[in-house]
This record gives structure tokens, C-alpha cells and sequence, in this order.
């Protein structure tokens, strides 16, 4: 058996995004992704091989969906299933808290 807590361990300044990899098994990874202020870079949009499935735990974030006007704006508690080859990138998160994420690639 192990436990965890997905907000320990979180360094109060994080000059990169921290991604830890939770759990693996047959066909799918979990992983706890923290972000503070974080953003993809200009240009880039994630184009993963893999389904995602992503809960936002703690903070918020703005996700871009590659063709659509509107994006997805994430409170605690929002979830978004992102099939692969869907295009994305997340356009902010919070400065002010650390933003947690689950996300389960299967």
C-alpha cells in the first residue's frame, strides 16, 4: 500500500512547473502537475499521443483548445477529458496560489 498527499512537497518559490508521476500501469500514468504562474510558451500547443484526462484540485488556469474562439476557464473541482492528437495549451495559471493538477494520460 501507498499514500501521498497530492499538496505536500510544494516549494514555496517554482521556477519551472514541478510534474510528478504518481502511478503507472497497463495503458494509463497518473501524474500531479503544480503550477504558479505558469503558461506554455508562445506558440507552443501540446499534440500528445495519448488521451488526458485533467482535474483541476486547487487554483485555477485558462486551457486554449486549438479551433475554438472561447477558452476553457478551470476552477477547483473542473475536469476536461482531452482525446489525443487534441491540440491545446494552457494560456495561465494562478500567481498568487499554486494551481494542482491530476491528470491521467491512458
Amino acid at each position: 500500500m501507498e499514500t501521498g498527499n497530492l499538496f505536500s512537497a510544494i516549494p514555496a518559490v517554482m521556477p519551472d512547473e514541478i510534474v510528478d508521476q504518481l502511478l503507472t500501469g497497463n495503458g494509463f500514468n497518473v501524474e500531479r502537475i503544480v503550477s504558479k504562474g505558469h503558461a506554455s510558451p508562445d506558440g507552443f500547443w501540446y499534440d500528445q499521443a495519448q488521451n488526458e484526462w485533467v482535474l483541476l484540485v486547487k487554483g485555477a488556469a485558462r486551457l486554449r483548445l486549438e479551433g475554438t474562439e472561447e477558452p476553457l476557464e478551470l476552477s477547483a473541482g473542473m475536469y476536461v477529458n482531452l482525446p489525443a492528437h487534441r491540440k491545446h495549451r494552457v494560456e495561465w495559471t494562478t500567481e498568487d496560489e499554486e494551481t494542482v493538477w491530476l491528470a491521467i494520460f491512458y
